[in-house]
């Protein structure tokens, strides 16, 4: 696996584990995400949940992210993007990896620490229950008021919502049978 661009730009990551559901984001899409995010993520505060491999936050952070906060309830997979994280040289300060179940997180981190984002990747197993996690995002959690993007990654056949409380699907981009659906905080 290979990062597509920024200062780590073709650097060879470690190969992924083997672990049952794991889906990394293709090559294509990640370009194709990553060229409509490009005014976006420069500073950026980004948050990479079922972060799995790690390719997308580490290809934020490349592409001028000033923090990737990674998300992954399988240590195996931690263990690898620590390792990869490690391996391009990025500071601690820089790269947050969170042993966790996604819901738990959001619950914590924007009840509780009050924690928000400015870009948000959201791509679970397809056969996940997207719902309780657009509706923390919909309900005006963990995104930046008026310019906090939320971008999830599914499955063609799934139809996802338009509109889901303060977020609204400005784009949907499809590679493949995969989609990626962005949405922007309203308000």
């Amino acid at each position: 696996m290979k990062i597509t661009g920024g200062k780590f730009r073709r650097l060879n990551l470690r190969g992924a584990p083997a672990l049952e559901g794991l889906r990394p984001t293709v090559r294509r899409l990640r370009e194709i995400l990553f060229e409509r995010l490009a005014s976006r993520i420069e500073g950026a505060r980004f948050l990479d949940l079922c972060a799995g491999s790690g390719a997308v936050g580490l290809e934020a952070l490349s592409r001028g992210a000033a923090h990737v906060t990674f998300v992954e309830s399988a240590a195996r997979a931690c263990d690898f993007i620590a390792a990869n994280l490690k391996a391009c040289g990025v500071a601690r300060a820089q790269g947050e990896v969170r042993e966790e179940e996604v819901l738990n997180f959001l619950r914590l981190s924007t009840a509780d620490e009050g924690r928000r984002w400015d870009i948000a990747f959201y791509d679970p197993p397809y056969s996940n229950d997207y719902e309780p996690v657009l509706e923390i995002f919909g309900a005006g959690a963990a995104l930046e008021p008026r310019r906090g993007v939320l971008v999830v990654e599914h499955h063609c056949e799934k139809r996802l919502a338009e509109t889901r409380g303060v977020l609204r699907r400005w784009r949907v981009v499809r590679q493949g049978e995969s989609c990626l659906s962005f949405y922007e905080r309203r308000r």
